[in-house]
């Protein structure tokens, strides 16, 4: 079982959180539940030196532009959220990138996207996409994915289980999740088995950021949220004791940072930092600042074998 330790996470009340959102025309990207704490763990890219002959294997055009777009769907707390001055991407795979685009001797330019539009855009509008991406087969068809993180999942639901859910029998509950993901599918899944199975049936409730999957749940229009352990530990921390993980989490599986299969350039570039950064120990001093240490790889294989 994987566990997320906070090291500088401060949990706050959900209320006023919860009265914005009532108020929200639902356009606002940066929304993330009980975000007033500070980024404080947030590394500082300038302590990572720049390796020449990775840098070497750099596409001119990167290059020459001097920065590595990433795209990130800024929802995603603690992997990635925006920080409490509206604008600023924060997170462990924020200050990831960070430290990628050092060694490679460029800027980060992380940039929010809509999750299920980042894979579609990469090579054309972002360059790599990090952005917690389990990696499986029907990602490995669209892009190269390089292994740089091993995740969980988990169900959270209101504090004291108070309608006696069983993880084991979802059929019959209103589930939130965020659209696009791993747990969108495998929701899916779970609900044609109910179907199958003659059983009460799931209602869905799918929204395109994980922050309005935990408002969902929080305000009770949902019973029960499916997403990353990180994620779920990361939502329970910050509500306050109004939520608890539900069961233990399972399906460990590995995340990868998505670049073009038609940009191999890039591709042994983005692979050779990591691997750099694993080795020089830059890699697991940002999980450790963001309590997710236990989730670290040794290795960043490129495309490697998934069920």
């Amino acid at each position: 079982m994987r566990t997320f330790r906070p090291a500088v996470l401060t949990a706050v009340v959900l209320s006023s959180a919860l009265a914005l959102a009532a108020c929200s025309s639902g356009d606002d990207d940066t929304a993330t539940p009980g975000s007033t704490e500070t980024s404080a763990a947030s590394f500082d890219p300038a302590s990572v030196a720049k390796d020449d002959a990775i840098a070497a294997l750099l596409p001119e055009k990167i290059a020459s532009a001097g920065k590595l777009v990433v795209g990130s769907d800024t929802s995603y707390a603690p992997a990635e959220y925006i920080d409490e001055d509206g604008t600023t991407p924060v997170g462990y795979d924020v200050d990831l990138a960070k430290a990628l685009a050092a060694v490679l001797g460029l800027k980060a330019d992380v940039q929010t996207a809509d999750f299920t539009g980042i894979i579609p855009a990469i090579g054309s509008k972002y360059d790599v996409g990090i952005s917690s991406f389990t990696i499986n087969p029907e990602r490995l068809e669209q892009a190269n994915m390089i292994e740089y993180f091993e995740a969980g999942e988990a169900y959270a639901t209101a504090a004291g289980n108070p309608k006696k859910i069983d993880p084991a029998d979802l059929c019959g509950l209103t589930v939130g999740v965020q659209t696009g993901t791993v747990e969108d599918e495998e929701l899916d899944a779970l609900v044609a088995k109910c179907a199958a199975d003659g059983k009460d049936a799931i209602t869905p409730l799918k929204y395109a950021k994980q922050s309005e999957v935990t408002t969902a749940l929080v305000g009770g229009k949902a019973d029960l949220m499916y997403a990353d352990s990180p994620i779920i530990a990361y939502a329970i921390a910050q509500t306050a004791g109004k939520l608890e993980q539900l069961g233990d989490v399972f399906a460990s599986a590995p995340q990868g940072i998505v670049v073009s299969k038609g940009d191999q350039a890039l591709t042994d570039a983005v692979q050779k930092a990591m691997q750099k950064l694993i080795d020089s120990g830059d890699y697991l001093k940002i999980l450790t600042a963001w309590g997710n240490e236990t989730s670290a790889v040794k290795t960043a294989e490129l495309n490697p074998s998934v069920g």
